[in-house]
């Protein structure tokens, strides 16, 4: 019976969940042993490469290490990745993804679920606040919708807001292709993208919980993967560490809402030292989510008003973006329908209202209601605003 994980696989792994170590020191230790031997080391039985016995004298690294490295955490590991269906696939190895081989820094041990093959589609980053407002998610998962049938794979960090929006979008485009072809008796989902996730945690440790069945439909249809051992935390420090993963794994970066400070621009600044194409949807200058992308554009960074613009600065032919728009809003009634369209364009007030449609203000004000919690319209601070698709 072959097993889960081969032993170079597992004592990587187990490399990994030690105290400290780090992105930078765990690259350390595997460029000058191999995974066998930098067990060894770390335990005491081996002697190690000079530059790795400097490392280990940092800090009482080399104490807290040996104290670790037992042969319990190695069943932890094992156990973990086994309930989890979690794999590894090591920096050097064939099937080490190409797109991160000559990156400027690459995860030594990377962790997946799923098909590594995704990565091999065509890529594109989006990322945003998590704070989103209501018209940057729609947007959000109709870009992501439009480029995942045109062959073009989402990368995520799953985080609240843009991030799982965008993935939602993607999602869908599979859900509902993969409908139609079964009706046909079609094989499913034909030329569309799988779609990518990188997460700070653990493949086990989902966070925010509340996308547990997010991460599992990303895993089942596309990729998820993440440089952190089986059962890691979301800590704080392992957001940048994976944001530059993010940034990596992208041919071009859509940045849909953000702040001008926060994980967005440092995903923004890894992308920007691998001379990595970012884009940014611009925003009303009232909105505070448009901070970052509004900052983004004055900055010379090309804005997004629809998928054309992404699969131009792809170099693929942007007349295939023609097709069917992701809206998951319910069809709205004759009447409805002509109020929101006799008030697409600028903001507006409420008297503003009244005055363009001709309904009584009791009537505007229940109208309104009506239409923002069916998805269509969206009040900023006494504005409203109609959320276009496009």
């Amino acid at each position: 019976m072959q097993k889960f994980l081969n032993e170079d696989h597992l004592t990587a792994a187990s490399l990994t969940a030690l105290p400290k170590i780090g992105p930078k020191r765990l690259s350390t230790l595997l460029k000058y042993h191999d995974p066998q031997t930098a067990w060894a080391v770390v335990q005491g039985r081996a002697k190690p490469h000079e530059v790795v016995a400097a490392l280990m004298q940092e800090s009482g690294l080399g104490a807290m290490w040996r104290a670790n490295a037992t042969r319990d955490l190695q069943e932890q590991i094992l156990a973990r990745c086994k309930k989890a269906s979690i794999h590894v696939v090591l920096y050097g190895e064939s099937g080490y993804p190409s797109c991160l081989k000559n990156d400027l820094a690459p995860p030594a041990v990377l962790f997946y679920q799923g098909d590594l093959s995704a990565l091999n589609a065509r890529r594109v980053g989006m990322i945003g606040t998590r704070s989103a407002t209501a018209s940057g998610r729609y947007f959000a998962s109709h870009l992501a919708f439009e480029l995942t049938q045109n062959g073009v794979c989402i990368v995520s960090g799953l985080a609240r807001g843009i991030d799982a929006w965008a993935h939602r979008g993607a999602l869908r485009a599979l859900e509902k292709t993969h409908s139609e072809e079964v009706k046909k008796s079609k094989p499913a989902f034909g030329k569309l993208a799988p779609p990518v996730g990188v997460v700070a945690s653990g493949l086990d440790y989902v966070y925010p919980k509340e996308h547990g069945d997010l991460w599992r439909q990303v895993a089942q249809t596309g990729v998820l993967l993440s440089e952190s051992s089986p059962g890691a935390a979301p800590e704080a420090f392992r957001f940048p560490l994976r944001n530059r993963i993010l940034a990596a794994l992208s041919e071009v970066l859509v940045v849909v809402e953000s702040r001008d400070k926060g994980g967005s621009m440092i995903t923004v600044d890894e992308a920007q030292k691998r001379d990595i194409t970012v884009l940014a949807v611009p925003g009303s200058p009232r909105n505070i989510a448009s901070v970052g992308t509004n900052l983004l554009v004055q900055q010379g960074c090309l804005p997004v008003v629809g998928v054309d613009d992404i699969l131009v600065a792809l170099g693929l032919d942007n007349r295939r973006a023609n097709t069917a728009s992701f809206d998951p809003r319910p069809r709205l009634s004759e009447q409805d329908a002509h109020l929101v369209a006799v008030m697409v364009g600028a903001p507006f007030s409420l008297d503003e209202f009244v005055i363009r449609t001709g309904v009584p203000l009791l009537e505007a004000a229940i109208s309104l209601g009506r239409l923002e919690a069916l998805g269509w319209v969206v009040n900023n601070s006494g504005w409203w605003e109609v959320i276009e698709f496009g």
